[in-house]
């Protein structure tokens, strides 16, 4: 197995666990909120598609999908590039209205396809490059941030995950 491979699969995983996380919930249970300072199941899914969409067309010195690809038209939102809920405010969490659930994870599989599409055309010496970013020490590589934005998505639909199970409670994941 090669370390495109590898990541490919890892990436792979995060659509994979949405999918069983986001069946059969309706929209009340999309936007639903353990407490008024909670995240909801909708705004996390959204939240971590988004931060790897804008992470990897940075990577990758493209347009992101959701502008790109009309996506920010499908969940009702502005084609903000730079909305990706970082620093959303409870009140901000609250008014998010999440799309239905196919459109979610349609947009999660769009964007993890361009992502294992893009694995495969660097090399090994292109995980070593450093970016440009000084607010980080050391600075960050290709593969470190690579495996960040693995990292993000996985956290994220893990306390999806969560939630669901406040709100229906045990039973509803079926491996």
């Amino acid at each position: 197995m090669e370390w495109q491979d590898i990541l490919a699969d890892g990436y792979g995983r995060v659509p994979e666990m949405m999918g069983n996380v986001l069946s059969g919930l309706n929209q009340d249970d999309l936007n639903w909120q353990p407490s008024e300072d909670s995240n909801s199941i909708g705004w996390l899914c959204w939240h971590l598609t988004r931060q790897h969409d804008a992470q990897m067309a940075a990577l990758m010195g493209e347009d992101q999908l959701w502008v790109k690809d009309g996506w920010h038209a499908k969940f009702n939102r502005e084609p903000d590039d730079g909305d990706m809920g970082f620093g959303h405010t409870p009140e901000q969490v609250a008014n998010f209205k999440s799309p239905p659930a196919q459109t979610l994870l349609d947009y999660q599989q769009a964007v993890t396809e361009r992502s294992k599409r893009y694995f495969q055309t660097l090399s090994k010496a292109d995980l070593d490059r450093e970016l440009k970013e000084p607010m980080f020490q050391p600075l960050p590589t290709v593969g470190v941030r690579l495996v960040s934005i693995m990292d993000d998505s996985v956290i994220h639909a893990g306390q999806a995950a969560y939630i669901r199970g406040l709100r229906q409670g045990k039973g509803w994941q079926k491996y």
